[in-house]
C-alpha cells in the first residue's frame, strides 16, 4: 500500500508543480514498477484522477479563470468519447496479446504527452520573443468545430488510457487560442476535465476494472503531494521541471514501446508522426491573420488540421501539404506585408 501511495504522491506532485503530468507518469509506473494489469492500472489512475481535479477545478472558477464557452464545447462529444474509450479499452480482452497492444497504446500516449509538453514550451518561448505572450487583452473567437473536436480526441484518450486531459488538451487550447492568458487556459483545462475524467472512470468501473485497493492508495499519496508541489511550484523554475517531466515520460514511454528491434522503429516513428505535426502547428500559429488572409487560406484550419490530427496520423499528412504549398504562400504574403510596409515608411 505505502510504495503506491509514494507513486501516487509523486504524481501528485508533478500535477502541483507542473500542472499536468499525473497520469502521464502513474499509470506507466503501476504497469512497469508494479507488475499491474494495464487495464486496472488505467481505470485506478482514472478514480485518483476524479479526487484531484475538481479540487483545482473549483479554485479557478471561484477566481474566474475559466471560459465557460470553451467548457461547454470540450464536453459536448468529450464526455461520450470519454466513456467509449473505456469501452474500447475493454473490447481488447485480456489475453497476452492484448497486454502487449496495451502497453504499446500506453506507450504511443506518452509520446503524445511528452510532445505536447514540448511543443507547449516552444510555442510559449517564440510568442514571447514576438511580443505575442498570451493574455492578450484583445477578444478572442469561439472556434466551435475545433474545439468540440478537441474535446472528442481529448476524451477517448483519456478513456483509454488516462492520459491527455491535461498535457494534450492545454496545448491544443494554447494553439487554437494563443490570446488567452495561461490561468484561463490551466483552469478551462481543469474544469472540462472533470466530466471527462468522470464519464471515463464510469465507464471502467461498469466493466469491472476499477481496483479499490489500488486506486485508495493512489489517491491517499496524490492530494498531499499535489498540495505540496503547488507550494514548491511558486519556487522551482520552470526551467528545471519541465526537462525533468519530459525525461520522465520519455524514459517511460519508451520502456512500454521498445520491447523490440520493431519496438524502437514503432517508437521512433511516433515521435516524428506527433512530432513533426505539432511543430507545424506551431509555426502556422506564429504567422500572421492578415498574412494568412493574404495567402488565401484559413490559419484555424491548419491548425487544428496538424495539431488535432497530430496523435491520429492525419496530422503529418496535413504538415507536408503546409510544409510543401501552404507555408510557401503565408510566407511570401508577409515578405510582401513588410515591403510594402517599408516603403511607405520610406
Amino acid at each position: 500500500m505505502w510504495s503506491l501511495a509514494a507513486s501516487g504522491f509523486l504524481g501528485g506532485l508533478a500535477v502541483g508543480v507542473a500542472g499536468m503530468g499525473g497520469g502521464a507518469l502513474i499509470t506507466p509506473a503501476l504497469v512497469l514498477l508494479f507488475g499491474i494489469d494495464p487495464r486496472v492500472a488505467i481505470a485506478s489512475d482514472l478514480v485518483n484522477s476524479l479526487a484531484m481535479k475538481p479540487v483545482g477545478g473549483a479554485v479557478h472558477a471561484l477566481h474566474g479563470s475559466v471560459s465557460w464557452p470553451l467548457v461547454r464545447r470540450l464536453v459536448a462529444l468529450g464526455v461520450p468519447a470519454a466513456f467509449g474509450g473505456a469501452w474500447a479499452l475493454n473490447q481488447l480482452g485480456n489475453s497476452q496479446a492484448a497486454q502487449g497492444h496495451l502497453k504499446t497504446l500506453l506507450g504511443w500516449a506518452l509520446v503524445v504527452a511528452c510532445a505536447s509538453l514540448v511543443t507547449k514550451a516552444a510555442l510559449s518561448a517564440r510568442l514571447r520573443r514576438r511580443g505575442r505572450a498570451p493574455g492578450n487583452p484583445a477578444p478572442y473567437q469561439v472556434k466551435t468545430l475545433p474545439t468540440v473536436l478537441v474535446g472528442l480526441l481529448g476524451g477517448f484518450m483519456v478513456g483509454m488510457t488516462s492520459v491527455g486531459s491535461g498535457s494534450l488538451i492545454v496545448v491544443l487550447l494554447m494553439l487554437l487560442y494563443p490570446r488567452l492568458s495561461s490561468n484561463v487556459q490551466v483552469g478551462t483545462n481543469l474544469v472540462q476535465a472533470v466530466p471527462l475524467v468522470a464519464a471515463a472512470t464510469l465507464g471502467q468501473a461498469l466493466f469491472g476494472h476499477v481496483n479499490l485497493h489500488v486506486a485508495g492508495s493512489l489517491v491517499i499519496g496524490s492530494i498531499p503531494g499535489a498540495f505540496i508541489g503547488a507550494r514548491v511550484s511558486s519556487r522551482a523554475p520552470d526551467a528545471f521541471v519541465r526537462p525533468l517531466l519530459v525525461a520522465l515520460l520519455v524514459s517511460s514511454g519508451l520502456a512500454l514501446l521498445i520491447t523490440s528491434y520493431s519496438g524502437l522503429g514503432w517508437a521512433l516513428g511516433i515521435v516524428a508522426l506527433v512530432g513533426l505535426p505539432l511543430w507545424g502547428a506551431v509555426d502556422a500559429t506564429l504567422h500572421l491573420s492578415e498574412d494568412w488572409q493574404e495567402a488565401g487560406y484559413h490559419r484555424t484550419t491548419w491548425v487544428a488540421a496538424m495539431g488535432i490530427g497530430a496523435p491520429v496520423a492525419v496530422g503529418l499528412l496535413a504538415a507536408a501539404i503546409y510544409a510543401w504549398r501552404v507555408r510557401p504562400a503565408v510566407t511570401r504574403a508577409a515578405s510582401k506585408a513588410m515591403a510594402v510596409a517599408a516603403t511607405e515608411q520610406g
